[in-house]
């Protein structure tokens, strides 16, 4: 079943284009002032633009991403004006050891770093606000809706030591920030406007944005806006259409700063996506479903830091997050799996939380400490309801209260020596369908940075996380449907109460080089170089076991005996702790600035294992190699860069589709005449080139997640202010 979603779309796209062509119209004359304001100010091909990013995400003390003593990685405002993403995976673009394994037919995305993904093993926070959805079925099972045009930058840490930052994510941690004022409004600005616009071929791609900001006194200020983006079905690199591909999504935000008293500030905001697609490939003979999902978070902030209190240094919110997922059968069979077409069925999961923190400054001698400590809890309420049962026996209803506390201690000495040094406590508890389970842990983590030339750091870690089971791998149960009437169960989801919540234990030596003036007067180098090994204990993954299921219809004469279908390997199944697995490998980012001309690399290798058995780990991603190079001209106004990516996969277990290997190349350009106008576009997949991003087992799933062949994407950026 193929839907057009190019034709009711375009109206509601033409009002945000309109008014996006409003502030066009308005934005010239403030942009020739914004021009000749600045141009005092621009710099010549030969300085160089590179910037250091600042993080908090590693330690929750605020430095820059290059000095952190972890694999941290920041995606800034710039770096998404050039790579023009249209769905989260292209963010991390040049960040190494995170992958996507996205489908084609759904606008969700499901995060992988090094190697774990799925059940929370990435927290993926949206302004201080977890996103926890979850539903199991043949593909990812969890997933999180965003739209990158509501993104200022994300940041990323890899690996659990970030344990403080949160209970679960032993994989590690990705946090999104979307628009501000900031982003909007120059210093000294009132108002202002930001208004973007894309347009794209093979997806037959739209997107309009508009977004404003006004701060009548330096004591307050607010912050709005709202995109939206159409997409139609896309050819892969083999010319074949997939099926369903197409989709619309809407997004909005609002944000309210305070700031009643100096170093004071309070902040409300609000985040709201709506995302209209069909999932499903009906010519794989699956099933398809019109989907209609819902996605809303707020959150309270409020922040306290002034530079003379040491004592204090404070940050607490609160947060609530709702994903709600309406699905009606629009194609495929009939059957006791999926139901008959016009079925409904329905999964949502409520999250609230809070996360508060302080940091506590003093000085003995030479040595300068800084202790942080705080406390962080959430909430799930999963709800599923599905006519046919299916639905809630894969993704069972319940809930999971998750809390915890932790306590670190930073030292410094001079410019040359830090230890950090953190234990964190976790505990949780979960129940649902008679079934119930707790516990709890401390972990610790430790780090030591020396730096024995001003252009490198070298630090060893090792660092402890803790992921309590979740919902559906503690309470699946029941049968699982036959494909018909009269075929019996394919096999029985077993409960495991039992089950052992996971510990990652990360040992990993890390490089940060930061040298300016290394071939000639004012250009950059940058890099930092990670090598990690994890041994999670107790890893979970769904075993399956028992005698064949077989079949003899009732409609042949003589059966029994004959004949006897197998129609499945085994009878049951049911989520279960591996006693050890093991994840390791290296990465490596690195970018070169010689203010004319730039150079990006990143890269990264890994494998991963079942210890006892001896067998791969799936969920391990491609080892990949990206390779950039641009130039500036036209006094830095014109913008060209080129970029190169190889992956590989190895080690893939028996059973799966995928492509061994692939190449893609893209091309972008960007002209910008004022700071305040970028004319921009790009060329992906240039060599239209075919290829799975991860191993398919399903064959219904192969086209779906068949990437995008060639396309073209343009867009005009502006803003404006007073």
């Amino acid at each position: 079943m193929k839907t057009n979603r190019t034709g009711g779309a375009a109206a509601r796209l033409a009002g945000v284009s309109m008014a996006a062509a409003g502030a066009l119209a308005a934005a010239v004359p403030q942009a020739a002032s914004a021009q000749q304001a600045t141009a005092q100010q621009e710099m010549s091909a030969d300085e160089v633009l590179m910037l250091d990013p600042v993080t908090v995400l590693a330690t929750r003390t605020e430095e820059l991403a290059i000095d952190a003593l972890a694999a941290v990685s920041v995606v800034t405002e710039g770096d998404l004006d050039t790579i023009m993403p249209t769905r989260p995976a292209e963010v991390f673009k040049y960040v190494p050891g995170v992958s996507f394994s996205d489908r084609g037919d759904d606008p969700g995305s499901s995060i992988n770093i090094r190697g774990l993904q799925d059940f929370g093993r990435v927290a993926v926070i949206v302004d201080g606000a977890r996103q926890n959805f979850q539903r199991s079925g043949h593909g990812s099972d969890g997933q999180f809706y965003l739209d990158p045009e509501m993104l200022s930058g994300a940041e990323v840490v890899r690996g659990p030591v970030a344990n403080i930052y949160g209970s679960g994510a032993i994989g590690g941690v990705v946090s999104f920030t979307t628009k501000d004022t900031d982003d909007i409004l120059r210093p000294g600005e009132r108002w202002g406007a930001l208004a973007n616009t894309l347009f794209g071929t093979n997806r037959g791609q739209a997107m309009g944005s508009l977004f404003g900001a006004v701060r009548p006194a330096d004591s307050y200020d607010v912050a709005f806006g709202a995109s939206y983006r159409t997409e139609s079905d896309y050819d892969n690199g083999n010319g074949e259409r997939v099926d369903n591909s197409g989709n619309d999504i809407s997004s909005g935000l609002a944000k309210a700063t305070f700031r009643p008293a100096d170093g004071h500030e309070i902040k409300l905001a609000g985040l709201t996506n709506r995302s209209d697609y069909v999932v499903g490939q009906t010519t794989a003979s699956a099933s398809a479903y019109d989907t209609k999902l819902q996605n809303d978070t707020a959150s309270l902030r409020w922040r306290y830091s002034k530079p003379e209190d040491r004592l204090f240094d404070f940050e607490g919110s609160v947060y609530w997050n709702r994903t709600d997922m309406d699905q009606t059968k629009v194609g495929g069979t009939s059957g006791q799996i999926s139901g008959i077409l016009g079925a409904a069925r329905n999964f949502s999961i409520d999250t609230a939380g809070f996360d508060l923190h302080n940091t506590t400054r003093f000085d003995t001698g030479s040595f300068r400490h800084a202790f942080t400590y705080g406390a962080d809890f959430f909430n799930d309420q999963v709800s599923t309801n599905d006519p046919t049962g299916a639905s809630d026996l894969s993704t069972p209803s319940g809930e999971r209260s998750v809390y915890g506390g932790f306590l670190q201690w930073k030292l410094n000495h001079a410019d040359w020596f830090e230890l950090i040094t953190a234990a964190r406590y976790d505990g949780y508890e979960l129940s649902g369908g008679g079934n119930s389970s707790e516990g709890d842990r401390i972990s610790p983590k430790v780090t030591l940075g020396i730096t024995p030339l001003p252009w490198l750091t070298v630090y060893g870690t090792y660092a402890e996380g803790y992921r309590a089971p979740a919902v559906t791998e503690t309470l699946v149960a029941g049968a699982h449907p036959g494909y018909a009437p009269g075929i019996p169960s394919l096999f029985t989801f077993v409960p495991n109460p039992a089950l052992q919540p996971e510990v990652g234990k990360t040992k990993e030596i890390g490089f940060n080089i930061r040298k300016d003036d290394l071939f000639k007067k004012g250009d950059a180098l940058r890099a930092k170089i990670n090598v990690f090994r994890n041994d999670v204990e107790n890893y979970i993954e769904i075993f399956t076991y028992g005698d064949p299921v077989t079949w003899c219809p009732v409609t042949f004469p003589g059966c029994p005996p004959v004949p006897v279908v197998t129609i499945n390997d085994y009878s049951l199944a049911q989520y279960r702790n591996i006693p050890e697995a093991v994840i390791e490998g290296f990465e490596f980012e690195g970018r070169y600035d010689a203010g004319g001309w730039y150079l990006r690399l990143t890269a990264q290798w890994m494998e991963g294992r079942n210890v006892i058995d001896d067998l791969a780990l799936l969920s391990i991603p491609s080892d990949r190699i990206v390779t950039a190079a641009g130039i500036r001209l036209l006094d830095r106004k014109l913008t060209v860069e080129a970029s190169w990516t190889a992956a590989r996969y190895d080690h893939v277990p028996d059973g799966y589709t995928y492509t061994a290997a692939y190449n893609l190349v893209d091309i972008y350009v960007g002209y910008q005449p004022t700071p305040d106008v970028l004319l921009h576009a790009a060329v992906t997949n240039l060599l239209d080139e075919y290829y799975l991003p991860i191993p398919v087992a399903q064959p219904d799933m192969i086209l779906a997640t068949a990437a995008p062949g060639l396309a073209f994407k343009g867009g005009l950026k502006i803003r404006f202010g007073g």
